[in-house]
């Protein structure tokens, strides 16, 4: 697809006679925000550590802005320009929020420049009066914000988010949701969600797994009305 951000074609793995992962095709385009939903053990996260090379394919390709990036280290891949943040933060509770973007940053910018990009991350996802604070001290969203803040720091060019609602208050889901939001004004995501609260907030389209497989892309709307999507959820579909 012409201009696609990332493209996965047949992509498929295997564990012993388990296929986790089968015949993926998947596109996203440029600047798009894209959740994936699912019950559990629906291939949802497992995908993900194939886009980010924590695990190798057994058939498949996978197409970052047109290279082939398939069985790739992860590192390579943070390089190209592909960022994650896990469903667990991994902070250093020793170190402040400002270390945590000043060092993220640093790694692809000069000492000026990254001093200007870790003040624009800390307005950007609201924490600069917590700038000089150890991150040890915070609760548990403010810390989901600083590792998305630490990954947005990296400037990649698409973004992976697993769970970022996970463990929120109420308030914390909203302020989670505009967060979203605005870095999609200037980045690609794809966001693994099973807050359907948190889904409804930030989603556009939507691509259903289930066993695996690519069940339905649609949008939001659409989905919530699928009797489909509803048994699968339920479990009247040949289980998760």
């Amino acid at each position: 697809m012409s201009g696609a951000v990332l493209q996965t074609v047949g992509l498929s793995i295997r564990f012993g006679g388990v296929e986790a992962v089968r015949s993926v095709d998947f596109t996203l385009a440029e600047r798009e925000l894209r959740c994936l939903i699912g019950p559990n053990g629906a291939g949802k996260s497992t995908l993900f550590k194939l886009l980010t090379g924590q695990l190798k394919p057994t058939a498949g390709r996978i197409l970052f802005r047109g290279h082939d990036i398939t069985g790739h280290h992860t590192h390579a891949i943070a390089r190209r320009g592909i960022g994650m943040k896990t469903q667990v933060p991994s902070l250093f509770d020793g170190l402040t929020v400002r270390e945590h973007l000043w060092l993220s940053a640093r790694r692809t910018n000069p000492a000026e420049r990254t001093r200007m990009i870790a003040d624009e991350i800390l307005e950007r996802i609201g924490l600069t009066s917590l700038a000089d604070g150890a991150v040890g001290q915070l609760s548990h969203g403010l810390r989901q914000w600083v590792e998305l803040g630490t990954v947005l720091a990296g400037n990649p060019e698409l973004i992976l988010l697993d769970e970022p609602a996970a463990g929120m208050t109420h308030d914390e889901v909203a302020r989670t949701a505009e967060l979203v939001r605005e870095i999609n004004r200037t980045h690609a995501l794809i966001v693994v969600e099973h807050d359907m609260q948190f889904v409804k907030m930030i989603a556009r389209t939507v691509t259903v797994m289930h066993q695996g497989a690519v069940l339905v892309e649609d949008t939001m709307d659409r989905i919530m009305k699928n009797p489909t999507v509803r048994d699968v959820y339920l479990g009247k579909h040949g289980g998760s």
